[in-house]
């Protein structure tokens, strides 16, 4: 008796897809998908995603989740206290929107009903208030790591000014000399800036949290 021939490809599911997808988003950028081109790279036909997602955005939102799945949690777990915690997830938070930085325009309509999304917002809020923020501080102190996290994902600083030194006339740009070398040390110059921020954020969170506690 024969055995049963392996399928040729495997089996279309909806992590495959979504794997697909943001491996397209991050690559061509979020107007590349499309049911129609998803279904090519998969070898499968259009009508078949429909089985797994009813629109495209469905799709996006999926691609979105699955970047959100990436951060880094346990910190809200293990102890540490709530400015490392912040400290720390802000950092990984960040790494995963440096590795897929097209998605992050769907990331930051908020969490919807996104899983892994709700799952983020739920521990930080969590852990602020376990640590003694008052409710509706917590959910600001939630917001504004969102607002500059998500803010220092959506371009490079210092990738946006050309090596061309001739772009810096003197005579208009009397401090920008130095300017054409920016680009070359972008990596360095933006995570360096990524730190300086989130200090001077959590410095101002730790004064706030101080007084409170004197006030209390």
């Amino acid at each position: 008796m024969c055995a049963m021939a392996r399928p040729r490809k495997p089996l279309l599911s909806t992590d495959r897809i979504v794997e697909t997808a943001r491996d397209l988003v991050d690559t061509e950028g979020l107007a590349a998908v499309s049911t129609r081109r998803l279904a090519a790279e998969l070898g499968v036909s259009g009508p078949s995603l429909y089985n797994h997602f009813r629109t495209k955005d469905e799709i996006l939102e999926a691609v979105a989740d699955s970047v959100s799945a990436l951060v880094d949690l346990s910190m809200f777990e293990d102890g540490r206290d709530w400015r490392t915690a912040l400290h720390d997830w802000a950092v990984s938070y960040r790494a995963a929107l440096r590795d897929h930085p097209n998605i992050v325009p769907v990331l930051a309509r908020g969490p919807g009903r996104r899983p892994a999304a709700l799952r983020l917002a739920d521990a930080v809020y969590g852990a602020m208030v376990e640590a003694g923020w008052p409710p509706a501080q917590a959910t600001s102190i939630g917001a504004l790591m969102r607002y500059f996290i998500m803010g220092s994902a959506l371009g490079s600083f210092a990738g946006g000014f050309v090596d061309d030194a001739s772009a810096y006339d003197p005579a208009d740009y009397p401090h920008l000399g130095q300017a054409h070398l920016l680009a070359e040390q972008q990596e360095k110059i933006d995570e360096r800036a990524f730190e300086a921020g989130l200090t001077a954020l959590l410095d101002g969170l730790a004064q706030q949290y101080e007084r409170a506690g004197q006030q209390a």
